[in-house]
């Protein structure tokens, strides 16, 4: 298998900083590479498909064959009256791209601003911030499929996007490797500005009508107040989900909390917000061994140090426990563990 390595570290091939290594790793450049080694069965067995490793927990060493995106690729693909269409590659960095497209005078994507990973990782999470959901831009998808070579196209019916989840997350887990995504970006552009800490920041700078580069760059400036930068401090993001709970739950919940920060749902449910409940526990700067609740951001957990997987979940389960006993809710864990 050409480009084949053997006991390759993973250490800086992930956000959190987790010591990991592969049994075997091989770094995909091309399309051509990646169905020919599909096709010629060198693809099968136990596998791992890593991005940006923004969204991985690694617990222990990696047993399997590690596929490394590295597909890179920007275009636009078509203009009609009502979008623009652009793709990039599963391999370029989701931040870099979102920039490219305001280079290009074409917004849509700029709520999402300097989220980590690649594009090809924000299908499978069906990423989302400040009011945005990748979903709500999607076109279609190309992805191949590992055991065959086989080349598939996938509608947004086809992905299944749910928050934060998507087929690729269910049934589709493993099968195949995102090539290539086409979003649509509206020409009839209308900002998203919903959002409490957009409405706070342009407010204070009497900006009554944001542009798309001025809303990127305020989601920037909001999130690198609140969240640590990996390269200075390991951490994946947002480790739990906001957990949606139904009407007479979140009712009996309001009751008890009334100032508990909370989102109606179209469906009736409502979303409670997890950074609320984890810090009213008691969690947001404290530490358990190596791992943090980060000091700005209760939803964050952070390497101070030398930290394994197994700390990172020590954590994680203490803090769900706590918000468990206290409230009721269970939180869910964003990123994988591997």
């Amino acid at each position: 298998m050409n480009g084949l390595q053997q006991r390759v570290a993973l250490d800086r091939l992930n956000t959190f900083g987790l010591p990991a290594t592969a049994a075997r790793y091989l770094r995909i450049t091309s399309l051509a590479q990646l169905v020919e080694a599909a096709r010629a069965g060198q693809l099968r067995g136990p596998r791992l498909v890593l991005g940006g490793g923004s969204n991985l927990i690694f617990l222990g060493d990696v047993d399997r064959l590690v596929l490394h995106v590295a597909l890179r690729g920007r275009e636009i693909v078509a203009v009609d009256d009502d979008a623009t269409r652009v793709a990039a590659a599963g391999g370029e960095h989701w931040h870099d791209f979102v920039r490219w497209t305001l280079d290009q005078n074409l917004p849509g994507l700029e709520n999402l601003s300097l989220i980590p990973g690649t594009v090809g990782a924000a299908p499978i999470q069906n990423i989302g911030a400040y009011g945005l959901e990748m979903a709500e831009r999607f076109e279609h998808l190309e992805a191949v499929e590992l055991d065959t070579g086989a080349s598939r196209r996938f509608s947004a019916a086809d992905c299944r996007f749910g928050y934060r989840d998507s087929v690729f997350k269910g049934e589709a887990a493993g099968r195949y490797l995102i090539t290539r995504v086409v979003f649509r970006l509206p020409r009839r552009w209308q900002p998203v500005l919903g959002y409490a800490d957009l409405q706070r920041h342009f407010g204070e700078r009497g900006i009554a009508a944001p542009d798309a580069r001025q809303i990127s760059d305020a989601v920037i400036a909001i999130r690198r107040a609140k969240l640590p930068d990996p390269a200075e401090c390991g951490n994946a993001g947002s480790f739990f989900k906001n957990p949606v709970v139904d009407a007479a739950a979140a009712q009996a919940f309001l009751a008890a909390h009334p100032d508990a920060p909370h989102y109606a749902q179209p469906d009736g449910s409502v979303k409670l917000a997890a950074g609320w409940l984890i810090d009213r526990c008691g969690w947001k700067g404290r530490a358990l061994g190596p791992v943090a609740c980060h000091a700005r951001q209760a939803l964050v957990l952070v390497n101070t140090g030398g930290a394994t997987g197994a700390d990172v979940q020590a954590l994680a389960g203490r803090i769900a426990a706590d918000v468990r006993a206290r409230f009721g809710v269970a939180l869910e864990v964003e990123p994988g563990y591997v």
